[in-house]
């Protein structure tokens, strides 16, 4: 018989080697919106057909439909194939049965031990997702996970996951020559720390392809893929931007004589921190296995590489770091504005009004009462946080011995307590950091930099002698509301 060529293999860990193209199931659940329903056998079979190819990784989670079910019976029939799942808990107290029992659904579901279990987050505010990180890094050294990995993480909180010892070894975010964020600090804090990439969105939901080539801007559309990175092509330039960049991959494609989805996912493949890209299938509808095999038969020259960086040059980059257009303006998503969403969600403090015209947060800490202080108070139109430390709900010392990862997560406890009584990070007027040695400066200062670009409070910084305990940084502020 003829040798069929199959897409190459990647190590992701020890112990865990991927097809560097994986098969993404998130079209499961467009598939089967609006009551639809679709055909898990014929969808079984579908991925029996991608496996047999090599294309053998297939992508998921609790939340893309029947995807996990639909595995389980293309494993029972099939015995093969590799499941990447991911569990996507609503923010809240992340207790060891609360994590078992998430993650048991999905396991239930698949009626196996996933290879990769991805953990996503909403909001980094509630600082419960390290105690689920901590529990899925306490099942994987039982045997009951196989690998963790996280997704849509932006660099900061990827770094305090693995300062923190989480045995992280993938995160899975948006790349893409729409979206190219990952190629900066994401791709050499992950190089430097042995995690890779899974990208998704390689094909902007089917934009980079010669179907959209010089056409007019649609409208009415409908599926979820397209509705999601039609936001993006409007983040970085709008529809003629969009169109100048499909030409110039256009003109790379015919050098090389394939797609302009080759070219997409080429690109994406050569940045040295991605181990493999996430192409979605659409089971039982369509596949484009073969044409996703070209992709391995070429490579990207200097000159196109040239060519590509002199349109990457008159876009606009798309704001912020990974993962943030689920978690703040603009909303980058299918269903757009997700701050209804994220309003929704259970906060990490409680305000208590102690008195008229007085709130006040306690984050829990037993020096609140024994010493007689509040997180915060908010006074009229004036919130005041106190001194705050990388202390986590247990006690414990967030990212001993990494003074930036600790601002990361002060900041975020901050936020969390300005929020509670009614203000914003935007609302910040000033702040005020102290460090025990004046080498972490800059460090820590970028953090800042980062969450405070828009609201610029005014600011002090100095060294210490010491903090009380083994901290490397404290930091306060005070924000007006209004």
């Amino acid at each position: 018989m003829p040798h069929r060529p199959r897409p190459p293999r990647v190590l992701l860990a020890p112990g865990l080697e991927a097809s560097r193209i994986v098969t993404g199931l998130w079209q499961v659940a467009d598939q089967e919106r609006d009551g639809r329903v679709l055909d898990h056998a014929a969808a079984a079979a579908a991925m029996a057909d991608y496996a047999e190819a090599g294309f053998d990784s297939f992508d998921m989670a609790d939340h893309y439909g029947g995807a996990e079910q639909i595995f389980s019976r293309f494993r029972d029939a099939d015995g093969t194939g590799q499941v990447f799942t991911k569990w996507v808990p609503t923010p809240g107290p992340m207790t060891r049965e609360v994590v078992r029992e998430g993650v048991g659904r999905s396991m239930e579901r698949l009626g196996c031990v996933p290879d990769l279990m991805q953990f996503h987050w909403w909001s980094f505010r509630h600082p419960a997702w390290l105690d689920a990180l901590r529990e899925l890094a306490a099942m994987r050294a039982e045997g009951a996970l196989r690998h963790i990995g996280v997704t849509n993480f932006d660099t900061d909180h990827l770094r305090v996951a693995v300062k923190q010892g989480i045995p992280v070894i993938t995160n899975q975010l948006s790349f893409s020559l729409l979206d190219r964020r990952a190629a900066g600090a994401m791709s050499a804090f992950c190089l430097a720390h042995g995690v890779k990439l899974l990208a998704y969105g390689t094909l902007g939901g089917g934009f980079l392809s010669e179907r959209w080539l010089g056409r007019e801007e649609s409208a009415g559309i409908s599926d979820w893929s397209k509705m999601k990175y039609r936001r993006f092509i409007e983040a970085l330039g709008g529809w003629d931007a969009f169109q100048h960049l499909l030409r110039a991959v256009a003109e790379i494609a015919r050098k090389h004589g394939v797609s302009i989805s080759n070219v997409a996912t080429r690109w994406v493949l050569e940045q040295p921190a991605v181990g493999a890209v996430i192409l979605g299938a659409r089971l039982t509808e369509a596949e484009h296995r073969a044409d996703n095999l070209r992709l391995f038969g070429f490579a990207l020259d200097a000159e196109d590489h040239a060519r590509l960086d002199q349109v990457f040059a008159t876009l606009r980059p798309i704001p912020g770091d990974c993962g943030d257009e689920y978690r703040k303006p603009p909303f980058l998503t299918a269903s757009g504005d997700l701050s209804h969403h994220l309003d929704s969600l259970p906060k990490a403090f409680m305000a208590t009004e102690f008195r008229p015209g007085r709130s006040r947060v306690d984050s829990g800490s037993v020096w609140e009462t024994n010493c007689g202080y509040s997180r915060a108070v908010r006074v009229g139109d004036r919130i005041l946080v106190s001194g705050t430390t990388a202390t986590h709900t247990d006690g414990s010392v967030v990212c001993p011995g990494d003074a930036a990862g600790q601002a990361v997560y002060i900041l975020d406890k901050i936020a969390a307590a300005i929020e509670a009584l009614g203000g914003a990070m935007e609302d910040v007027v000033q702040t005020r950091i102290w460090l025990r040695d004046a080498q972490d400066w800059e460090g820590v200062g970028r953090v800042h930099g980062r969450v405070f670009a828009e609201a610029r409070p005014a600011n002090t910084l100095v060294e210490v002698a010491r903090l009380v305990g083994p901290y490397l940084v404290e930091i306060e502020a005070e924000a007006v509301v209004g």
